[in-house]
């Protein structure tokens, strides 16, 4: 599997998205301060959204679209599955 996920720092604050075959992985990496300078310089560590794709092309795909979304449609999304911005790295198996 594939994963695009939106990553905040509080609720509405800093976003950054991202795309993984390892989402358990690449959390750790962001929240030891290597998965990008971006997330550590910004502190998004926050788990807000997650979306899952069978061919990394399709996961590829969306991350490109969600990146040109304006910011009012990327909160309203996030808020369609997380109205509570609530750290969803607990769900992560």
């Amino acid at each position: 599997m594939y994963y695009v996920y939106i990553l905040a720092s509080r609720r509405h604050g800093t976003l950054y998205i991202g795309v993984t075959n390892s989402l358990a992985r690449r959390m750790e990496q962001h929240r030891s301060g290597d998965g990008s300078s971006f997330v550590k310089n910004y502190g998004v560590y926050r788990l807000v959204y997650v979306e899952a794709f069978e061919r990394a092309e399709e996961a590829i795909a969306r991350e490109k679209q969600l990146k040109r979304w304006k910011r009012d449609w990327k909160i309203e999304l996030i808020e369609r599955e997380n109205l509570e911005w609530r750290d969803l790295s607990d769900l992560i198996v």
